[in-house]
């Protein structure tokens, strides 16, 4: 399909979406986010695809939001229109365009059906880092770098980082990288746990792409996306019991499949096992299954 910011490969049912305006660093502008949200809704569509990576072409990851409009880049009624105000004069916040264009590509990529891995080649700093937490696996280059640099252009983080960040890295780190705003290289990332793994950058798509061929060949596509859904959204759940009402009804009604029959005959008759339910036949047994936009 055609893109101007992004690239969209599928091969070996991997889909590697390559964030693509290397003149500029990859820098994030609207269209970029609304290619990669429609990018993201084509591959839950797509059975034949089982994971998805995404990366930077060039020497950058993102180096954050485009700057190129200067002091107005952030000011939504400069750059949108005057947001809509209430009868009182106060703003109106359920105004469309008020709404963070990073956030709506991270709550996108929350609600994906498949595991996301960030292959970080270079500079990810602003939106660059904050899109990459609400995918599953980091992946860094050793010529990569970080930076939650927000304080330091007078602004606060956005696509919704303040939820993921602290749940990946403990309260103290997300706090120390966004006061300070500072950029950071991909060895402090791996000890404050943003990655799960720095590697020279010869071999960084290379070990992505394995990680992601595994999922894809030895793993259940509807289990995958079920335990995908279910970690991010119990992460925030107040009482354990809430993730047994989930377990039990997952463990119910994935019991009963043809998947599950399916493992198990694999597994003791020492043979891959061959998986044939599809994501897009998934059960609407989850509470919060009506939330997905895309269906």
């Amino acid at each position: 399909m055609p893109f101007q910011t992004i690239t969209y490969e599928v091969a070996e049912q991997i889909l590697t979406i390559t964030l693509n305006r290397p003149d500029k660093l990859n820098a994030f502008n609207a269209t970029m986010q609304r290619e990669l949200i429609e990018a993201f809704d084509a591959a839950d569509r797509d059975d034949g695809i089982r994971a998805i990576i995404v990366t930077g072409a060039g020497r950058a990851f993102c180096a954050g939001a485009d700057l190129s409009s200067g002091a107005d880049t952030f000011d939504r009624d400069a750059r949108r229109g005057p947001i809509k105000r209430l009868a009182d004069g106060k703003v109106d916040y359920s105004d469309p365009n008020a709404r963070d264009g990073g956030g709506q590509l991270t709550l996108r990529i929350f609600k994906c059906l498949k595991p996301v891995i960030a292959a970080v080649n270079g500079p990810a700093v602003g939106i660059g880092v904050t899109m990459q937490l609400a995918m599953d696996i980091r992946i860094a280059s050793e010529n990569a770098k970080f930076g939650f640099v927000f304080s330091q252009r007078g602004i606060v983080p956005e696509a919704a980082s303040s939820w993921f960040l602290p749940r990946i890295v403990g309260i103290s780190q997300a706090l120390e990288w966004c006061f300070t705003g500072r950029v950071f290289p991909a060895k402090e990332a791996l000890a404050g746990g943003l990655v799960s793994r720095v590697v020279p950058g010869e071999e960084l798509l290379a070990t992505a792409r394995a990680l992601a061929r595994e999922i894809a060949t030895k793993t259940a596509p509807v289990a995958v996306a079920l335990i995908r859904q279910m970690m991010w959204r119990l992460s925030a759940a107040d009482d354990p019991m809430e993730a047994h009402k989930i377990d039990s009804r997952g463990i119910y009604n994935r019991g009963r499949s043809g998947d599950v029959k399916e493992g198990v005959m694999a597994f003791l008759e020492k043979r891959p096992a061959r998986f044939q339910d599809k994501v897009s036949d998934m059960p609407d047994f989850f509470p919060w299954w009506d939330e997905r936009e895309y269906r």
